[in-house]
Order: C-alpha cells, then structure tokens, then sequence
C-alpha cells in the first residue's frame, strides 16, 4: 500500500472570477462533467502550471491544458524546432523549423485559446534559478528527457512545496506519476540513484513511437487537472506504465523511503546523474582516454591518418548522414562482427550524440581491443563544430 494522505476531494487552487458568457460556451462539454461543474473550471482558470521542455511531452499537454482553460502556462525550453520533432512533437510544424520552440508553442496556444497567459522561460533550468522559477507556479509538468532535470524538478517542488506531474516515454513505452513530498512519496521514493549514463538512452538514440507520447502526455494532463480541481484520485505513490505494443496498462505502488535523506538543498545534478563513482566501480577508464572531439578526429581523417572510422548507428541513420570514410557495424551487431574490427590501427567509433559509441568501446575493450576510442557528442557535435552543411537529426 501507498503511504498517500492527499485526500482527493482537496483542490489545490481557490476558484478565480465568475466565468463569463463566452466561457461558459467553451467549456461547456467539460463543465457537464459529474463533480466538475463551473467552480473546477473557474480553479484551472485561476491556476499557474509550469511545463518542462516543449518537445515531445510538452506538444503532447501544453495545448490541451490551454484548451481546458488553465490560466497561467508558463514554458521552459531552448531548443529551436527541428525536422526530426514534427512526427512527434505536433504543437510545431513545417513552417517552425528553426524557429524556437518557445515561440512556436505560444503561438499554437494564442490559436487555441487567446484567454491564456503564456509565460515563457528561454534558459536552461538550473540550481541557480529553479527555485525563484518554481515560487511562480502552482504545479510543475516535467516533460524533461533527461535524469538531471527529473531528479532537479523533483528537488526545487520538494523545496517550494507544490507537485510534480512527470512522464518518461522510450520507444514504445512510456511512464507517469504524481511526486509530492509533503503529502506522499516524490521521485527519489521511486528511484533514490540515477541509473548509470552507459544505460540511459534518449528518443533520439532508441526511438519513441509518437503516439506513446499522446498517451503518456494525456494522464499527465488529467493527473494536473485533478490536482487543480480536487477530482478524482491522483497518481500520488503510484505509476502507471503503458506498452504500446502489448496495448496494456498496469500500476506500480510505491511508498516514501524511511531511511532516505531529507532534500534540504539543490545539488549539481549533473554531477549526481554522471556518477563518476559508478564509472570507476565499473571499472571503467578515465574520460580523456576513451573520448577523441570532433576536431581532432577531423584532422585525422583530413591527414589520411591510419585510423579506421566505425559508425554503430543503424542503417536508416547512416542514409540521413555519415562521416566518411568509415564502417557501418551496428550496436546491436558488434558482438558477432568483430572480425570486421582492426586491431593493428587506431579505431574512432561514432553514432549520434556518443552514448552508443561509449558501449560500444566497452564491449570492444571486453573483448581485448586497447587501441580504441570514441566520438565525443557523436556525429551531431561533429555537424556543429566542423561541417555546418551535415544535415541534423
């Protein structure tokens, strides 16, 4: 059993102004909802949420949390919209394209609805600025894509004392929960160390299937409006999992950890999500002699140094863009391949940001391989740093 005490008919925001003609008409098909009723709808429009990131759980919740009427939607995101977002990301589309996302998104929610307040935050989310960031808002929307951001949001929420509503979607699945420390377990409950960098894969190196992100992006949606209004039973102790290929849902329990220290400050979160100590543990080499940047692999392949370039991308990647010259040996292959791996010259092996190429040196060094390195940021720092003109994904 969980140890939640919210109780579910407490409303997190007092109800704003009388709703007018007009907004009575708007939501009326929300307002007919049993227990809802106008004085819910007058609480969203009273409420201030913050959503993380404006990509694939952003552009699956900001535009219907404006559509139900939230008052106040602040953003935080400083990326700018690419090709490879829109199958996913549909609160952009072809004309964004280079565009912010901050920028983009606003002007998909004024569309939807004029009545909203959009607020957007074009920095990078630290533990210099989440807290003065958080005091702002009722609730925070982690649509992050990476631990350091999860484990920072969960830490500055437990500080202000508002909820989080977070989701993590890979592949063809997906996961979302409510965290909030003064009435039940948080983020920390549920996962007290990060997992170690070498496992953690992003959308862009494993995948996701868009429609995972519609789903996981509509509880996160409803666990928000619950909590606003004071309907419902929110996912406070629990997680619910969903596999697309399978089509089913289940429920994880989970309760406050009694041992586990109290947040008491913001840390360096990307230094805690790094975990160099596990590296070690791992028994792992130092950085500097693993890794090669993409300026020194360039003036290798431009003095015909005797190298051989391996890409442990799959093949559909390969076709969007490549370094040239170099083999194409999967990831997934490269157990059965290693024939095809010199062992009398220097060997760089790349993919697309590096968390790939990193497993794969590993997997080469078990296998007795010592002259071997890899890409730095992968073929994307290699696009931004040496040659522009490489097409980005």
């Amino acid at each position: 059993m969980t140890d939640q005490i919210f109780p579910s008919e407490t409303a997190l925001v007092e109800p704003g102004a009388q709703l007018t003609a007009a907004q009575l008409v708007r939501y009326s098909r929300q307002l007919s909802n049993p227990d809802f009723g106008e004085l819910a709808q007058r609480r969203l429009g009273n409420s201030r949420v913050l959503v993380i990131g404006a990509g694939g759980l952003g552009s699956a919740t900001i535009p219907s949390l404006a559509a139900m009427g939230i008052g106040t939607l602040g953003v935080v995101d400083t990326d700018v919209v690419e090709l490879s977002n829109l199958h996913r990301q549909l609160a952009h589309g072809v004309a964004d394209i280079g565009r912010s996302k901050l920028e983009s998104v606003a002007e998909t929610v004024a569309q939807i609805n004029p009545d909203i307040d959009v607020r957007l935050h074009e920095f990078h989310l630290d533990s210099s600025n989440a807290l003065a960031l958080f005091h702002g808002y009722d609730l925070v929307l982690d649509g992050s894509d990476n631990f350091a951001t999860r484990y920072l949001v969960n830490d500055a929420a437990a500080l202000v004392g508002i909820p989080v509503v977070w989701g993590a979607i890979l592949r063809y699945g997906g996961q979302t929960g409510v965290a909030w420390a003064s009435h039940g377990p948080t983020y920390r409950d549920l996962f007290p160390v990060p997992p170690h960098p070498d496992t953690v894969l992003s959308c862009a190196e494993g995948g996701v299937l868009p429609t995972v992100c519609a789903a996981i992006g509509a509880i996160m949606c409803s666990e928000t409006i619950k909590l606003l209004t004071g309907i419902g039973q929110p996912l406070l102790g629990r997680v619910t999992s969903y596999d697309a290929l399978s089509g089913r849902f289940r429920e994880i329990e989970y309760s406050t950890t009694p041992d586990s220290a109290p947040i008491t400050e913001l840390i360096d979160y990307e230094l805690f999500c790094n975990a160099p100590a596990q590296r070690e543990t791992a028994g792992a080499v130092n950085e500097t002699d693993i890794a090669i940047d993409s300026h020194e692999l360039a003036a290798l392949l431009s003095a015909d140094a005797a190298i051989q370039l391996v890409d442990v991308r799959e093949p559909f990647e390969r076709a969007i863009v490549a370094i040239e010259p170099s083999l194409l040996v999967p990831l997934g292959q490269l157990g059965t391949e290693l024939g095809a791996i010199r062992s009398d010259v220097p060997v760089v092996l790349y993919c697309h940001h590096g968390v790939r190429s990193e497993r794969a040196l590993r997997l080469l060094r078990e296998s007795g391989f010592t002259n071997v390195r890899h890409l730095s940021g992968g073929i994307d720092a290699y696009s931004l740093t040496i040659d522009p003109t490489m097409t980005r994904y």
